[in-house]
């Protein structure tokens, strides 16, 4: 377009229509006036983008059916009922639960191992209601865990995933799972998790800046938070997967401490773990294999089960088709 401006430009000064000067101003004005032009052109490929973003998105939250609303429960007291549970995660179509039956009574404390891809983080989303079950029962408390209504259940339940979420925000914004922070509750949850002294030592406490995902901890500050947000509230039900990952020698520690608390105060908690340190810590050992229960039992039955000796002499370690 400037080409063709300054072309024509130059063949009506040839023709004296026009001075040289008038020339060059006419191919400023214009070149102004073209500029939106040249923007749009430019950005048009970003806004073709956009709009197809937000096509997807559209169309996937009408893919989400509106939960139905149930009558409210009595509190539950942790206690939970696999009943041939299967479980396809969403969008996918390979089982990964087979047929898992067992019963976990309120406060008791369980580990689950098992190889890699054997399906026990899917448990751990199953047992919380994230992901529906393709057939069988999830309950809790008696109840199908797909019948408690989200807002009113989510206080009895604690969980730190394998990969630790924390939002931009403040420590206690954090722990207090952005609700209505109670200063009392978040500093009760930090010291039953066993990091009340570690969130003292940060620059403003409780009122330390995280950042987005937590950017300004390291791996072990953010898991040993996560704990305590899932601790907050005293909740019934928690669920820790792998929540050792990341913690040197003290922080595991500190996680055996929180985890008898947990079992002190009545608490159901589910490990997911494959750290045998945390064993001694608990009742009872569920094994997964291939999407299947393997074993299930008290956790020195199941020790003595996988046990075997060592040619060094040293202290038996679990096999490790058990334990991963």
């Amino acid at each position: 377009m400037q080409s063709l401006i300054l072309g024509i430009g130059a063949y009506l000064v040839i023709k004296q229509e026009f001075t040289p000067g008038i020339m060059i101003a006419g191919s400023i004005i214009l070149g102004r006036a073209l500029a939106p032009v040249d923007q749009l052109i430019g950005s048009w490929k970003g806004f073709l983008s956009a709009r197809l973003a937000y096509q997807r998105l559209h169309d996937l939250l009408d893919m989400i059916t509106v939960r139905q609303s149930f009558m409210r429960l009595p509190a539950p007291d942790g206690a939970l009922i696999l009943d041939g549970v299967v479980a396809v995660p969403p969008g996918s179509t390979v089982t990964v639960l087979r047929g898992i039956c067992c019963e976990i009574a309120a406060g008791e404390s369980v580990a689950i191992i098992g190889p890699s891809a054997a399906g026990k983080s899917t448990l751990a989303r199953v047992v919380l209601g994230v992901w529906p079950v393709a057939a069988g029962k999830m309950r809790l408390s008696g109840a199908d865990i797909g019948h408690w209504n989200r807002e009113e259940l989510g206080p009895y339940i604690g969980y730190l995933p394998q990969d630790i979420e924390l939002l931009d925000g403040t420590v206690s914004d954090n722990i207090a799972r952005f609700g209505e922070v109670d200063p009392e509750q978040v500093v009760a949850a930090a010291q039953r998790a066993q990091v009340h002294e570690m969130i003292l030592r940060l620059p403003k406490g409780y009122d330390t800046p995280i950042g987005v995902g937590g950017a300004v901890l390291s791996g072990g500050q953010r898991q040993r938070i996560g704990l305590a947000r899932a601790m907050y509230g005293k909740p019934v039900l928690v669920v820790l997967d792998e929540p050792n990952s990341n913690l040197d020698d003290q922080g595991e520690a500190a996680l055996v401490m929180a985890i008898a608390q947990l079992k002190l105060e009545g608490a159901t908690v589910l490990i997911i773990t494959h750290r045998a340190s945390v064993l001694n810590s608990v009742d009872k050992i569920l094994v997964l294999r291939d999407g299947l229960l393997e074993v299930f039992g008290p956790r020195d039955q199941v020790l003595n089960q996988f046990m075997r000796p060592t040619s060094t002499g040293r202290p038996a370690t679990l096999q490790s088709q058990a334990a991963g």
